[in-house]
């Protein structure tokens, strides 16, 4: 991950908190959080918005979390043996299959934006973490192809490729039978959307709007 607060002098703070939550977000998806993780997301704060609730919450289950049965829960909800409760893939979603068009279109996608495959990565490019840190790199600015310039930029990634799925998913999160902390996460995560597809309604077709 980049760091965030040396984007703080180039763009706004409304921007810099968005970057924060898609980078919270796809690291808890990705990965799961380890004691010190779990010990600072119980000291957050919400409020009365639907978002600052979920956050409560969220703060809450990491306040009763343990890190290794958080551990566990993550490999049940998304990773599994052969795969978890969710299947935290767009191709998955959008097609009922691992591998297919969507991964494509996400990495047309990338291409675009002159980002390439991290040696090593294992995990498909249509998986919802990786697909929130490319929220958060556009946010920051920091893909150098005329396909990421702006909010426009922002908005076309979104709506292609989190948009269509990713609210269901973060659903199925929270209705899953072995989340417990996750259904926190899955919580934040629809909540945070809701603004996020809000915002980009009010994004002019050219993208500054």
């Amino acid at each position: 991950m980049s760091n965030i607060g040396a984007a703080q002098q180039s763009i706004g703070e409304e921007d810099v908190l968005r970057a924060r939550f898609y980078t919270l977000l796809s690291n808890l998806l990705l990965a799961p959080p380890p004691a010190g993780v779990l010990a600072d997301l119980g000291g957050l704060t919400g409020d009365e918005t639907p978002l600052g609730q979920a956050l409560g919450d969220l703060a809450a289950a990491a306040r009763e979390a343990d890190a290794e049965a958080v551990s566990e829960e993550h490999l049940a909800v998304l990773v599994g043996i052969t795969r978890g409760e969710v299947v935290p893939y767009a191709s998955h979603y959008l097609t009922g299959f691992l591998h297919e068009k969507p991964l494509a279109e996400v990495r047309e996608s990338l291409r675009a934006l002159g980002v390439e495959r991290a040696p090593g990565q294992v995990e498909p490019e249509d998986h919802i973490g990786i697909l929130f840190d490319i929220m958060r790199g556009l946010i920051l600015g920091e893909f150098g192809g005329a396909a990421g310039g702006g909010l426009g930029g922002q908005k076309a990634f979104f709506t292609r490729h989190i948009a269509p799925w990713a609210d269901t998913l973060f659903r199925d999160i929270e209705a899953a039978r072995s989340a417990r902390f996750y259904r926190a996460v899955g919580a934040v995560g629809r909540a945070f959307l809701d603004i996020e597809r809000e915002s980009f309604a009010m994004v002019g077709e050219k993208g500054e709007g």
